[in-house]
């Protein structure tokens, strides 16, 4: 009797299911503006990338080094390391790529990109290979050279008491050149995030 109850029970249970829905799956979306900062987690986002870039390009470019280059030539700039000393797994070449456009758009930067040496570097080889006309061939020995490396470090620091959660990051830029040595301009953004634990449920 008792195993007949448990069997009804469970088909009851499943029609239940069936009957109020099944599997759960994201069919319908609208496009959002990539500029509205929207906080869904605790984690690193997008929008973080984009306060840091912009921190960074607007600091160098009005910097008293760079506020006025010389139209004739402007200085050739690398985005070299980044490096993520967070606990969290973070993009650093997407954080490097968008700190690399929003120099760019300064106009007062030359850029000379880290990954496409390496593919220039192949493309080389191969119109070296014998596949291409000698006398239209690239060979080595003509790019620019970089007059300034610039590296980084992203820290960041949880904080959580009872039930707020604060999470700060600090991202530290410095620009070296690369004659010298010397640093020529380092800054710092420093982003601060509090949260509230709330019971989440029916």
């Amino acid at each position: 009797m008792n195993t007949r109850l448990i069997l009804c029970a469970c088909l009851a249970a499943s029609l239940s299911g069936c009957i109020h829905g099944g599997p759960r799956a994201y069919t319908r979306g609208t496009y959002e503006d990539p500029n509205t900062i929207e906080m869904l987690s605790d984690r690193f986002n997008e929008n973080d990338l984009q306060l840091i870039a912009k921190k960074m390009a607007e600091s160098l470019a009005n910097s008293p080094r760079f506020a006025q280059p010389s139209p004739e030539r402007l200085p050739i700039v690398l985005v070299g390391k980044l490096k993520n000393s967070t606990s969290e797994h973070i993009d650093m070449r997407s954080l490097g790529d968008k700190i690399q456009t929003a120099l760019a758009q300064t106009g007062r930067f030359a850029l000379v990109d880290q990954q496409s040496r390496t593919d220039i570097a192949e493309e080389y080889e191969y119109q070296q290979s014998g596949y291409v006309n000698p006398n239209e061939a690239k060979a080595p020995g003509q790019q620019v050279s970089v007059d300034f490396l610039m590296t980084g470090d992203l820290a960041s620091i949880i904080q959580e008491v009872g039930n707020d959660k604060l999470v700060y990051y600090k991202m530290t830029a410095k620009l070296s050149n690369v004659r010298s040595g010397l640093i020529e301009w380092t800054d710092e953004k420093q982003i601060r995030k509090k949260f509230e634990k709330r019971t989440v449920g029916w």
